[in-house]
Formats: structure tokens, C-alpha cells, sequence
């Protein structure tokens, strides 16, 4: 496996080649095994490409085909949009309908998150929360979003904090919020 410059990894499979756009953390909450990985792949088919997507968990797949069906959200901007805000982010924004977090994701203006908004506010309930790698317990969304929250005032990137957040693992639902922020911060040096 090689990260490209573009957001994308070449992964070898058998001898074979693939390159494959990831959202930015998604290394992080996939299940590896020595040199192996494992990604929830969606194949986006054109008239003139056939593109692979990859997610380190099935419901950021799911939520990546969700926003695909919204008028004007092509699969880069989804991928922006997952790289930006982690599942569980995206949905308390939409429910929330919080314009002004979804217009911060570059790409996407007032008029695209009032349509995602309108679009995804039924459909995002039956996303499960953050989940993380499968078959790892599910990742308390409020101490999640509160260390990613401390990490984006101290003026990280998003990318970056959901990163770094990731790397903690099941610590995140466990420890204080301040050793948390403590490590966090280490991974982010």
C-alpha cells in the first residue's frame, strides 16, 4: 500500500495494482492485520472512468452512497465532505441543521447544506454512530466530538484532529477528555 499525494492510495492486490480514494483519516478506522487492510470499497462507474472509493467503516460507506443520491454531490465532494466531518459530526449537524458547519466543508455552499440538510435528515437516524473498525465497540459520540471540537479550536484541520482522534481507538469512550487532548496533541507533533 502506497498514499498517493491526491488523497488516494495504491493498493497491491495480488500483484495487481488499484488506486483508490480514501477520505482523509480513514486509515485510522480500518482493521489491519500486519500489512493487510481492510476497506469497504464502493465502485463508482461512468461513461469514461470507473473510480474506487474506500471507507474504513461500513457506515461511512453507506453515508458516501446517501450523499450521492443529493443533487449536485458528486463522489469527490462526498469524499470531502466525509474528510471533513466524521458520520456521527454529519449527522448532529444535519439534525441539527447547523448550515453554517456544513458550508464550512470545502465545496460545499449555503444552497448544497441547506440540500443536504433537507435531503439527509430522515435518512441519516438509521446511520449507526461512528462504529470504527468492525467489529470494535461503538465510540461515544460525546467524547468524540468533544476532543475533536477542542482539537478545531486550537486551530487543527479537521482531517487532522479526526486523524489523530482515530489513533486513540477505544481509549477515546474511556479516559478523561484531558489525557485524551494530551495524546491527541503527541500524535499531532
Amino acid at each position: 500500500m502506497y498514499e498517493e499525494p491526491n488523497g488516494a492510495l495504491l493498493l497491491d492486490v495480488g500483484g495487481v495494482g488499484y488506486e483508490v480514494m480514501v477520505p482523509a483519516g480513514a486509515l485510522g478506522r480500518t482493521r489491519a492485520q500486519g500489512d493487510e487492510i481492510e476497506l469497504f470499497v464502493h465502485t463508482h462507474v461512468r461513461e469514461d472512468a470507473l473510480d474506487l472509493f474506500g471507507f474504513g467503516t461500513d457506515s461511512e460507506r453507506r453515508v458516501f452512497r446517501l450523499l450521492l443520491t443529493i443533487p449536485n454531490v458528486g463522489p469527490k465532494t462526498a469524499v470531502g465532505i466525509l474528510s471533513a466531518l466524521s458520520v456521527s459530526d454529519l449527522a448532529l449537524a444535519v439534525s441539527a441543521g447547523d448550515l453554517a458547519r456544513l458550508a464550512k466543508v470545502p465545496g460545499i455552499g449555503k444552497r448544497t447544506a441547506e440540500r443536504l440538510v433537507l435531503e439527509l435528515k430522515d435518512k441519516l437516524a438509521g446511520v449507526s454512530a461512528e462504529a470504527g473498525p468492525a467489529g470494535a465497540p461503538p465510540v461515544s459520540s460525546d467524547a468524540r466530538g468533544r476532543l475533536l471540537s477542542a482539537l478545531t479550536n486550537m486551530g487543527y484541520r479537521a482531517a487532522e484532529a479526526e486523524k489523530a482522534v482515530a489513533s486513540l481507538g477505544a481509549k477515546v469512550g474511556e479516559a478523561p477528555l484531558g489525557e485524551l487532548l494530551k495524546e491527541a496533541l503527541a500524535r499531532l507533533s
